[in-house]
């Protein structure tokens, strides 16, 4: 189901562009924002501790005794180090991240995966678990047969295991949570705006759905299979009779899925969209605040992609913010 929108744009009216540029500036003053100062634009005075010394990270350059931006985002600063962070950038991966990609080419002993960063990640022969969950040492016949497994436009779920220093990076799939995604809804946002946890498989059971949060900015939506339960496949060994349907299995994945269940899965995946094209924070307690306003206003799936509802999702977070203070 569905393909990764490049971007969600809302037509907006001339009064709704009124509503929303209010509602995004009481975000702004409302209490929790993150200050003003931690925004720059290009050319924008980056304030720096001149006396006890700094070192200029990527995003910043030293023009006539001043630290200035050399992109739109964020300041972040460890320690001396003082850099900025790309809103609008690819993924940066990190070690232990959990991804979704897409297999875009199958190579000798290898897949090569798009994850939405600046080049397609490496999945080794020997980094996958071979059917059955046999433990063995790969051979010619597994490499002949690696199609088998994984094909072109495949959807996986994966984490990153090794990150080089030419900015190339390995996945693997050797746990059963991850592998092969079907029968299911993706939706590609910033990759900034996923909220890092300790957990990136949540199970929204109360909607019968499934999320896989990847951290590179694509979002698995899918039905919850009959027998699944809260990751406990993680645990358990990996040998065909204890394989149960998870969230990266493909076997139990052709469960039926009825209109009620698409329409929650769609519900589920356009309050991603707008919490995405809105710049707020993507996870479990977000997504679900946005599906339950659409269900308390009435809002029907296809409408949750229009302007009003976008307005109305800024104003909502405008008014939570302002109680906050």
């Amino acid at each position: 189901m569905g393909e990764p929108m490049r971007r969600t744009h809302f037509r907006l009216s001339p009064s709704q562009k009124e509503r929303l540029s209010q509602a995004q500036e009481r975000c702004r003053e409302a209490a929790g924002s993150v200050h003003a100062s931690a925004f720059v634009n290009v050319g924008d005075t980056i304030l720096v501790d001149y006396e006890n010394g700094f070192l200029r990270g990527h995003g910043t350059q030293l023009v006539d005794g001043q630290l200035l931006a050399t992109v739109c985002g964020v300041v972040e600063r460890v320690n001396k180090l003082v850099s900025v962070r790309p809103l609008r950038a690819r993924y940066n991966p990190e070690t232990g991240d959990v991804v979704v990609g897409r297999i875009t080419e199958v190579a000798p002993k290898r897949w090569k995966v798009d994850v939405n960063s600046r080049q397609d990640a490496q999945l080794m022969l020997s980094a996958v678990n071979l059917p059955g969950g046999i433990q063995r040492r790969r051979t010619a016949t597994d490499e002949l047969n690696m199609r088998d497994l994984f094909t072109e436009n495949d959807l996986i779920s994966a984490e990153v295991q090794t990150l080089h220093q030419d900015g190339s990076l390995h996945l693997h799939t050797r746990s059963l949570k991850y592998g092969k995604l079907e029968n299911g809804h993706l939706v590609k946002v910033a990759p900034y705006l996923i909220k890092r946890l300790k957990q990136h498989f949540h199970q929204l059971k109360q909607y019968g759905v499934q999320l896989i949060l990847g951290c590179n900015g694509y979002v698995w939506i899918s039905a919850v299979p009959p027998s699944s339960s809260e990751m406990e496949i993680d645990q358990k060994p990996a040998d065909s009779e204890s394989r149960q349907p998870g969230a990266g299995t493909s076997e139990g994945q052709n469960v039926e899925i009825t209109r009620d269940l698409r329409v929650r899965i769609c519900r589920i995946a356009n309050a991603v969209r707008v919490l995405g094209a809105c710049g707020f924070m993507i996870h479990p307690d977000s997504i679900v605040d946005t599906y339950e306003a659409s269900l308390s206003w009435g809002i029907e799936p296809r409408q949750m992609i229009s302007g009003e509802f976008h307005v109305r999702v800024v104003e909502r977070e405008a008014e939570q913010r302002s109680k906050k203070g």
